[in-house]
């Protein structure tokens, strides 16, 4: 082949190549412009990127968390420390804070009492007006409908306000609670039909914003072993669900998450914070979240001992995985390997639980992780 013929296969190769890069950017702006945009397997990179931390290792914008307690279990209170910290770039619970973000709080439920809160939370971390001023929190203390169709442009109006008053926008988005959001419309939190009405909002929510955080607060059912009450759809809708239960120290047990591990998180107290006396002189008071540190790290009991029965109970669950074991595929499983009346299975399961070996979460079981 002479050098002319060289040259003129080397520029018939770049011009493919130009034609062939010009082709497919072309393509690329053609799907990115489709009312549901689509990517080839090419163009996904396989290197995952680090993600957006508000509360490093827990909480990743463009994500929502679940936080499920009984009546009185500190859920509220918990997400009022949250908010503080979140916005004074204050770690919490032993997590790293990297700035200090914006923080809108839907207080649909008892919004004097989040006020209360946060004013405790602002004196005993001696924050001066000024201070208070330039905090990047405001709190909503309307009922919200997120079932209706129409409501995602009247909620980014109030949420706006948050970048016209500090210049910064919505990092982190509470909804406290979750059932308020679903009976302002007059919808059953136990449909999955109007549970899912509230989670495509929330995610419309959520691209209007460039992704913020949204923390939703919940309630336990009458049986609180069984997580959030209404549709279980709720647990399929979140990447992280956080239970709180105890009476004197509670603890934080993660029961749901994507890239975590699940298991106890971290335990608290609550402490009585005093603003003054009132015209009675009676001491006017707020239930928050103790700055003290709860120690967790008591040694642990020595392995329960277990009879033949319960060991191979427990080895249906621990063979089962990380997805846990239906209650009706343990039992059928039991009864396969001769374990075949209820009442005896039951009573193993049960003596697996009191023993903590085992938990239970929407009629599902799962190996205890501590």
């Amino acid at each position: 082949m002479t050098l002319h013929a060289l040259d003129q296969s080397a520029d018939d190769q770049a011009a493919a190549d130009a034609f062939a890069h010009d082709w497919a950017e072309k393509a690329r702006e053609r799907r990115a412009k489709l009312k549901y945009p689509v990517r080839t397997i090419q163009e996904l990179s396989f290197l995952p990127k680090p993600k957006n931390w508000l509360v490093k290792g827990l909480l990743a914008q463009g994500e929502t968390s679940a936080w499920i307690a009984p009546p009185g279990g500190m859920k509220s209170a918990l997400m009022a420390e949250l908010t503080m910290c979140v916005a004074n770039q204050q770690p919490w619970h032993g997590r790293k804070v990297d700035h200090c973000f914006g923080v809108m709080y839907f207080a649909l439920e008892r919004s004097d009492l989040v006020h209360r809160r946060l004013m405790a939370h602002c004196l005993r971390m001696e924050l001066s007006p000024d201070d208070r001023e330039q905090m990047p929190i405001m709190v909503c203390p309307a009922m919200v409908d997120l079932t209706a169709a129409d409501c995602v442009p009247q909620v980014m109006r109030s949420i706006n306000e948050l970048g016209h008053e500090y210049g910064v926008g919505p990092a982190l988005l509470i909804f406290d609670t979750f059932a308020k959001l679903i009976a302002a419309g007059g919808g059953d939190e136990d449909k999955a039909k109007d549970q899912g009405r509230v989670f495509a909002n929330i995610q419309r929510i959520k691209d209007a914003c460039h992704g913020p955080h949204v923390a939703l607060v919940g309630h336990t059912g009458k049986d609180e072993t069984r997580g959030s009450r209404g549709s279980n759809a709720f647990l399929g809708d979140v990447d992280v669900m956080v239970t709180i239960s105890g009476a004197e120290i509670k603890t934080a047990t993660v029961v749901k998450a994507n890239d975590m591990a699940e298991g106890p998180l971290f335990s608290f107290k609550s402490i009585v914070h005093e603003f003054g006396l009132d015209e009675d002189g009676d001491p006017i008071t707020v239930n928050i979240v103790s700055p003290e540190e709860v120690d967790t790290t008591a040694a642990k009991p020595s392995e329960p001992r277990l009879t033949e029965n319960q060991r191979v109970m427990f080895r249906l669950v621990h063979d089962a995985g990380p997805a846990g074991i239906a209650t009706e595929d343990w039992s059928n499983q039991a009864r396969a390997i001769g374990i075949e009346k209820k009442q005896r299975q039951y009573e193993l399961r049960m003596a697996l639980k009191d023993k903590g070996l085992v938990r239970e979460y929407n009629g599902r079981w799962f190996v205890s992780n501590g």
